[in-house]
């Protein structure tokens, strides 16, 4: 729920009322009636539309014959529509009041914070990215990064407090390899031959007799560079571990000092892209504080022994199968570490917690939102969002990614390839899907400057207006606005504009900023066909009617800005290159 009504809800409102004395018409009591508001499929029928009838047909009996009792129930609220009408197969339409739209518009942007608040506001810690400190944040990492973020300003401008977190995987045998990976390129670098494990299995000390880089350790060519800084900065203690051949000990020397190179490399391209966190929260710091199996006798009532290992009976949370937690050697599982974790997130007192993973991490849902119901935590106050693939195309073929074989795109490359203008483009084309479906990120279409790139679309359309105000000597007033005649395009455009606020809280409940891009292009396509009518050319208006229309650019300005920017993207003034 929220403090302030969208014109949406004000809608819903009336619709509710009107179905309660519709229902006391037919003397009918029921508890389970389907009634929401939707935004018509046709224009042409109206603004909003309901299926109210049609949905509870089954209940109320056939559409026809109960639109004309609905209808007769909803004339108290026509002040504030010009019509409400019956559609077949079962749909009541609405049509705003021009008068009501100017007036609900004035009443909006009038207020400093034009945003809908919750009156529920949740302390939220919002985890998203947490890639591997092991190499560059690749493309599907740059996707949750710019999705994670939106989310989070959409939620923070609806009311929440939201905490953004990074959690850093620096620990395990992951991180090994990378230690083992660095010490190979160094040695390489050193004039030793070096050769790649293909298929045989190797112990750990021919790997290091042999100089092979490990067939799981990472190939990329940055290792390289990172190898011999580290090395430069830690010169003395290195020579002399390997004149002693002490490869292991450097190997985890190496796996630390890497992985803290990396995490900073991570960092400054995060910032580039417009993402900042509160905090980075380490792994191994969940290990060296004893956290992780400190947190089994948090689960005592669900933890079972057999051949030596410790099990999850994450089956009593509808996973399914039960979960190892400790091998049978006694080192903890990935998932005892995880949960751990988040038995952090419960500590610090976050009413809330939402993740952002990555691609085929649907099966690990059940077990960790098992062990968070262990320790009684509300099951729907732990959301779990799946960054799907992403497939970059150029020309209309896949390129190709792969992050041990160092053949990978990363973020850095996409946005430098993109140019002056890649935080934006990168950051809007991410955002433009479902982060839960898989993404193909058109290149070309993203490089291109014109109309077709709707990022430059939609920049082009606020600086644009920015460009009539600079032209065209104008005195806003909301009087001139109320008195200017509502026009079949510029009903449209107010309609849109006090769109606003619900479709930036409709796009925070769902937490799917891709509607807000939907919105946008919607809008500026709107406002495209308004400024091409000839009544609409401020230049060619007498002066009542100028500031009217000029009132009515400005409030179009302000939604475009702000849209923009809860999606990370700036609303330029001036472009200089026009569409």
């Amino acid at each position: 729920m929220q403090e302030k009504e969208t014109l949406k809800q004000i809608v819903l409102n009336h619709l509710i009322n009107g179905v309660n004395k519709f229902l006391l018409q037919k003397k009918l009591k029921v508890s389970s009636l389907k009634v929401k508001v939707e935004y018509s499929r046709n224009e042409k029928f109206g603004d909003y539309s309901t299926s109210f009838l049609l949905e509870n047909k089954e209940i109320l009996g056939n559409p026809l014959e109960n639109s004309n009792i609905l209808l007769e129930a909803l004339k108290p609220f026509e002040p504030m529509f010009s019509e409400i009408t019956f559609t077949q197969p079962g749909f009541i339409n609405f049509r705003i009041h021009p008068t009501y739209l100017k007036n609900y518009i004035l009443n909006l942007f009038s207020k400093e914070d034009i945003f809908v608040k919750t009156n529920e506001p949740q302390k939220i810690i919002f985890e998203f990215v947490s890639a591997n400190p092991t190499g560059p944040l690749n493309i599907v990492s740059a996707r949750a990064a710019a999705t994670g973020d939106s989310i989070c300003n959409l939620l923070e401008v609806s009311g929440h407090e939201v905490f953004r977190e990074y959690y850093v995987n620096d620990y395990g045998n992951q991180v090994f390899l990378l230690g083992v990976s660095c010490l190979c390129r160094l040695r390489e670098f050193l004039g030793e031959p070096i050769s790649f494990q293909e298929e045989e299995k190797l112990s750990l000390d021919e790997i290091f007799e042999k100089n092979i880089l490990p067939k799981d350790g990472y190939r990329g060519e940055y290792l390289k560079e990172i190898a011999i800084q580290i090395y430069e900065k830690n010169k003395v203690e290195f020579v002399q571990n390997l004149q002693d051949k002490k490869y292991f000990e450097l190997s985890e020397k190496y796996s630390i000092l890497a992985t803290k190179e990396i995490l900073e490399s991570q960092k400054s391209d995060l910032q580039k892209f417009g993402v900042e966190f509160h905090n980075f929260y380490s792994e191994r710091s969940l290990h060296e504080q004893g956290k992780v199996f400190s947190v089994l006798n948090n689960l005592q009532n669900y933890i079972f022994e057999q051949d030596g290992k410790k099990i999850f009976l994450s089956t009593n949370f509808g996973d399914d199968k039960d979960r190892v937690v400790v091998r049978e050697d006694g080192r903890p599982t990935y998932l005892l570490a995880d949960i751990a974790y988040h038995k952090t997130k419960i500590d610090r007192g976050f009413t809330k917690i939402i993740d952002i993973w990555g691609p085929d991490h649907h099966g690990y849902i059940a077990r960790l939102s098992g062990a968070m119901q262990a320790f009684g935590y509300p099951k729907d106050k732990f959301q779990v969002i799946i960054a799907q693939q992403v497939n970059l195309l150029s020309k209309g073929e896949k390129l190709k990614m792969s992050k041990r074989l160092g053949s990978f795109q990363t973020m850095r490359d996409l946005i430098e390839y993109l140019g002056e203008h890649g935080k934006d483009v990168a950051r809007y084309f991410f955002v433009m899907r479902a982060l839960e479906t898989p993404l193909d990120f058109d290149l070309d279409l993203a490089k291109e400057e014109s109309e077709k790139n709707p990022v430059f679309y939609i920049q082009y359309a606020h600086a644009r207006i920015c460009s009539i105000f600079r032209e065209v000597e104008l005195n806003i007033n909301t009087e001139d606005f109320l008195a200017l005649e509502p026009t079949e395009e510029r009903l449209k455009l107010m309609f849109y504009v006090a769109r606003l606020s619900e479709e930036i809280w409709d796009s925070a409940t769902s937490m799917e900023p891709h509607r807000i891009t939907v919105y946008l292009t919607n809008l500026c396509k709107i406002f495209s066909r308004f400024y091409v009518m000839k009544e609409n050319k401020l230049k060619e208006c007498d002066s009542n009617v100028r500031n009217g229309l000029g009132y009515l650019c400005y409030v179009t300005k302000i939604c475009i800005q702000k849209a923009l920017h809860l999606l990370g993207i700036n609303a330029p003034e001036r472009l200089e290159k026009e569409l």
